[in-house]
């Protein structure tokens, strides 16, 4: 796969010109994803673009182009209805409308809705462990069930879609 770097805005990634699919390394996505300006840039640079071809009706496990290894296949923030190709070591894999849908997905607050229902699956888990600790006679210790969701912290969108790479 033959890829040509470009620059937009302050974001670098590279494409391909044969099927207009994206590249682009963790930081930058999780730029993108954190940063308003970085997305109406790229929309700006994909809207430019003529599309060459549709989205493939075969799934396809691709390798990532640093490593060469089979990515990872994962609906973005388990919630978008957006399946993106991860390399956990180095970056995202977009097919031609998959960074404009994501980017969508984010704008329409579809973060903020990932991470309320990830946080509601937690404290649902919490109260589980909770209540089987009960049932067995032992107390309640916040620190062994743990506490990622804790109203006392403070958890930005790049925290979030960095825990997506993890």
């Amino acid at each position: 796969m033959s890829l040509e770097r470009a620059t937009i805005g302050k974001t670098s990634l590279r494409a391909c010109s044969k099927c207009d699919g994206l590249w682009l390394e963790i930081g930058a996505f999780e730029s993108i994803c954190a940063d308003r300006e970085s997305q109406s840039a790229v929309l700006g640079f994909l809207d430019k673009r003529t599309l060459k071809r549709q989205r493939p009706t075969k799934i396809n496990y691709v390798p990532c182009p640093d490593c060469d290894q089979l990515m990872n296949r994962n609906n973005f923030a388990r919630a978008s209805g957006v399946v993106v190709d991860i390399c956990k070591q180095h970056g995202v894999w977009f097919d031609a409308d998959e960074l404009p849908s994501i980017i969508g997905f984010i704008q329409r607050g579809g973060m903020e809705l990932a991470r309320q229902r990830e946080k509601n699956e937690l404290q649902n888990e919490r109260d589980r462990l909770r209540e089987e600790q009960r049932k067995l006679g032992i107390q309640d210790d916040a620190s062994r069930i743990g506490g990622m969701w804790d109203d006392h912290e403070q958890h930005g969108i790049r925290a979030f879609v960095k825990s997506l790479f993890e």
